[in-house]
């Protein structure tokens, strides 16, 4: 049987390496943040001292059979319901809230490590999360501004030509359409203009040349 004060250093760590990884989480204002990532730990820790230890007392009674890892392996399938109301689904198909899902499912995992005992691989993952969460991110934005698909929605006037906004959009050099829908009802015409590798300067220099157009009436790139 584990002594009292094992299972308290290894409540206490889980609870710290879900801290710093939830600080990361809380900065940015999101719904699961400092507590949440630090009760997930400590949940999880303590679900992995309950599946090795809180059985010792009738492992090998006879005709009892168990796996007491049974119950620790519910964690990882269990988080998900907690990870799933991160996730946000905004307009125009956006989704938010994987990384803090994906977060959680970690936090999980770190305080399983804990619980077993494992503290260097505990740390280690939490190191390794927040260079992950922090570290790359300039990086990953850099990446996705120079590479992810942007898509631009123009609504105007019915009056006015689809042709002269056709025109407009496509006359900027090197900037290549990946889609083009064009939706009208009897008081406005909405164009959705999906580009391939197109920078955000290369934007604003297209959201500046139509917006002059006083037969537009709104125009902002969706993501």
């Amino acid at each position: 049987m584990i002594e009292w004060n094992e299972i308290l250093i290894r409540l206490v760590l889980a609870s710290v390496f879900g801290a710093l990884i939830g600080l990361e989480r809380e900065r940015k204002n999101w719904a699961a943040g400092l507590r949440t990532h630090m009760m997930v730990s400590v949940g999880s820790c303590l679900i992995m001292l309950v599946s090795s230890f809180g059985f010792s007392d009738i492992l090998g009674t006879a005709h009892v059979e168990l796996d007491p890892s049974r119950i620790a392996a519910q964690v990882v399938s269990g988080i998900g319901f907690i990870g799933a109301g991160t996730i946000l689904f905004q307009k125009q198909g956006t989704i938010r809230g994987l990384t803090t899902a994906a977060g959680l499912w970690t936090v999980a995992a770190i305080g399983l490590a804990t619980g077993g005992g494992m503290y260097f691989a505990a740390g280690a993952t939490t190191i390794i999360a927040l260079i992950i969460l922090w570290a790359i991110q300039p990086l990953e934005a850099t990446l996705s501004n120079k590479f992810k698909s942007k898509t631009l929605r123009i609504v105007t006037n019915s009056t006015i030509e689809s042709n002269e906004i056709i025109l407009k959009l496509s006359s900027f050099a090197g900037m290549d359409i990946e889609s083009f829908t064009i939706n009208r009802n009897e008081q406005e015409l909405v164009f959705l203009i999906t580009y391939l590798n197109t920078s955000v300067v290369d934007f604003n220099e297209l959201i500046k040349e139509i917006k002059n157009d006083s037969s537009i009436k709104e125009i902002y790139w969706v993501h």
